[in-house]
């Protein structure tokens, strides 16, 4: 099995080149630290699977999901996130992720993940099914940040979260001007005024 890893930072690739290693499977891997990199060696070889960071310093991780999928849909998206499953993980399976893990994840249900993707093509861990679940009993009575872009809904958690619209465009390499004009848009969107009203929104949805 040929995985392709993208992370940008090397301590975490090397911990999941040593996971690998252990199991006992036949893997061929190669790493990547952003975008650019993945792109480039898709375009040289094939692989099964990609696990893929969702915070990168050139490009978000859907934003590089939905080009994967375009470009190269005989390769598998294994989502690897920092932020817990109820803030990207249906976004990413909406986008054709083959599945969503944190990073806090064990080793063992990372190599079952992979295995089982391998197998039939997904994995979806209980605690995501359990999301699922709430998703679809929701889907009549849809959220409202659920109807803003991927980009709106990552700049909304960051501003929630207290970060400064500086920040924002650091991590996002934009502009602060650019990182404005969206929140003007999701302010719209939400219907609402003050950062303090988005993160008392995105507190009581446990989207941070």
């Amino acid at each position: 099995m040929h995985i392709l890893i993208c992370d940008d930072h090397k301590i975490v690739r090397d911990g999941l080149k040593q996971i690998l290693a252990q199991c006992g499977e036949a893997f061929t891997i190669n790493e990547a630290a952003n975008a650019g990199e993945v792109f480039e060696l898709l375009n040289k070889a094939t692989y099964e699977l990609l696990l893929l960071d969702i915070s990168l310093p050139d490009q978000n991780g859907l934003d590089i999901l939905q080009k994967v999928k375009k470009d190269w849909p005989e390769t598998h998206v294994l989502m690897l996130s920092m932020h817990p499953q109820e803030q990207y993980a249906i976004r990413a399976l909406t986008h054709g992720a083959s599945g969503y893990l944190t990073k806090d994840t064990a080793a063992e249900e990372l190599l079952l993940a992979i295995k089982e993707i391998n197998k039939n093509g997904k994995y979806i861990s209980q605690s995501l099914a359990h999301c699922l679940a709430l998703q679809l009993n929701n889907d009549s009575n849809q959220a409202v940040h659920e109807k803003l872009s991927d980009r709106e809904f990552d700049i909304m958690i960051k501003i929630a979260a207290g970060k400064s619209l500086k920040e924002i465009g650091n991590e996002l390499c934009i502009s602060s001007k650019t990182v404005s004009t969206y929140r003007s848009r999701i302010m719209e969107k939400m219907q609402m005024e003050k950062n303090t009203d988005l993160a008392r929104y995105c507190i009581e949805k446990q989207l941070i």
